[in-house]
């Protein structure tokens, strides 16, 4: 079985952004606590941050990181989270059926971003809070001393304001089971005055607006209509939301669901076209798919909790997916489709980065360690930045409930920003081929293999965990080869690579 594909120097997506590698992290289950923050964990630094935690997400590069939520921002009162600890109330979390310390909290947040080299993305409580909170949160947390809240921030150790750029507007606002819940058009005129008031502010401020939860939501994709037309001049951002699952234990429809991803990207695009041209708009507002990941695994484990039959723990283990190389194919088909749809999906976050669904899982007190999804997601980061291809793919396929003719083959290929290394992320979807790739390069000139990375020859149901952390692990390629002008490789049957080349 052969597929080609045809990659020119000058046939461009544009330029990706590198918030498209963003990742998320929320007040719930372990993701905080003996997450990231665990100050009786051998490698704490001296503000409680597991250290081997900082150390795995410095290597992924993350840009931005959106907080603290996620469903627990709609009733998140956010200053519980600053001054004195002792002082800080326990208060229960109606998202989650928890109990919140606020022991970490927006100061706490900051340090550890620092710590990591990453930027903030803050979530603003428009459930059941509203225009009033919004401006007083933007004001400590940016707001220079001699205000009222930039002293609150300065007595609370901080003189120098955060300088957040990124702000949500809410959090999946569409949904009935949101606190807070709204109709388009109650939450489209909040958000608009929200944003019209933050800009009063600060105009230089990136705001995102609440798009749809999923794609099946009965309101998609009126709900954009409707919000956009409130707010479109006000805001930068659309926000998406989906979760992949493979319930059916079908792999193929699985991973399928890339496509069904790239026509709700596509679908979203037009409906913000079609807002633009209605308000003869100059303006390009484009998509943040600030929550996206793989989530099932941990459904049934996490009912009782979620349901309150164990009253309000504090952190307990919640959505604690563990990944397998099935999951790692499909988030390599998932970010291939982010960078293919660059032009448009300007920030993507990963939901989320540490224990509750997350590429990074800790034991407390004890190891941090990868999951199988962590390595896709690394070679993205690390290597997908620049310009993005618009790749010609001639790849045999099947047809899904999802997508007809899903190619075996899918790929993404990226320009560096200095026009010396030319990436390709590739996943065969196939159960049992081994693929004969053909990639024609032209107008790069030449080209050798600078880099080889293969994830294969595992079952899909191969996992890392406490006890085998390196169970699913990269191994260097040997198949690629390139002579006049033309790359080839052989892609085993259920696997993901990236190859690098070097350019003359």
């Amino acid at each position: 079985m052969k597929a080609t594909i045809t990659a020119h120097r000058d046939y461009r997506i544009g330029a990706i952004d590198g918030r498209l590698y963003g990742a998320f992290l929320e007040h719930l289950g372990r993701a905080i606590y003996s997450g990231v923050y665990e100050p009786s964990h051998p490698t704490a630094d001296a503000n409680g941050m597991r250290r081997d935690v900082i150390d795995l997400v410095r290597e992924l590069n993350v840009p931005i990181v959106r907080y603290p939520g996620g469903n627990f921002v709609s009733a998140y009162n956010w200053e519980d989270g600053v001054g004195p600890r002792e002082k800080r109330p326990t208060r229960l979390d109606l998202a989650w059926h928890t109990s919140e310390s606020n022991a970490v909290g927006v100061h706490e947040f900051a340090d550890w971003c620092d710590a990591v080299g990453t930027e903030m993305m803050l979530a603003i409580n428009l459930g059941s809070r509203g225009l009033d909170e919004a401006r007083n949160l933007v004001e400590y947390v940016n707001g220079p001393t001699g205000s009222y809240w930039g002293d609150q921030r300065k007595a609370n150790g901080r003189a120098e304001p955060f300088g957040v750029k990124h702000w949500c507007l809410g959090n999946e606002m569409d949904g009935p089971w949101q606190v807070g819940h709204k109709t388009a058009h109650e939450y489209g005129r909040l958000a608009n005055e929200v944003a019209k008031t933050l800009r009063a502010f600060d105009n230089s401020l990136q705001l995102i607006v609440c798009g749809s939860s999923n794609s099946d939501m009965t309101t998609y994709p009126e709900w954009e209509r409707v919000v956009l037309e409130h707010c479109y001049e006000a805001v930068d951002h659309i926000s998406l939301h989906m979760y992949f699952a493979n319930r059916t234990k079908n792999t193929a429809e699985y991973l399928a669901l890339s496509e069904k991803l790239d026509a709700y990207i596509g679908t979203i695009a037009s409906t913000i076209e079609f807002v633009r041209a209605v308000k003869r708009s100059r303006k390009r507002v484009t998509i943040s798919f600030d929550e996206w990941n793989v989530w099932y695994h941990s459904n049934a484990q996490d009912r009782d909790v979620l349901a309150g039959a164990k009253g309000w723990p504090h952190a307990p283990r919640l959505l604690e997916d563990i990944y397998n190389f099935e999951d790692a194919l499909q988030v390599g088909c998932i970010l291939n489709t982010f960078i293919r749809r660059s032009d448009i999906v300007r920030i993507a976050c990963i939901a989320q980065l540490v224990n509750v669904i997350a590429p990074i899982m800790t034991e407390p007190k004890g190891a941090a360690w990868r999951q199988t999804t962590y390595y896709p997601y690394y070679f993205a980061s690390a290597f997908g930045r620049g310009e993005a291809l618009r790749l010609a793919v001639e790849s045999p396929g099947y047809d899904s409930q999802v997508a007809d003719n899903v190619p075996y083959v899918d790929i993404s290929g990226v320009h560096d920003a200095e026009g010396a290394r030319l990436t390709f992320f590739i996943v065969n979807r196939h159960p049992s081929e081994t693929i004969d790739l053909e990639v024609i390069l032209q107008g790069f000139g030449a080209a050798t293999v600078g880099d080889h990375q293969v994830l294969a020859g595992v079952t899909l149901e191969a996992a890392n965990t406490l006890s085998a952390p390196l169970t699913v692990t990269p191994k260097k390629g040997s198949s690629a080869a390139v002579a006049d002008g033309l790359l080839t490789a052989r892609l085993p049957p259920y696997s993901y690579q990236m190859i690098r080349l070097s350019l003359a």
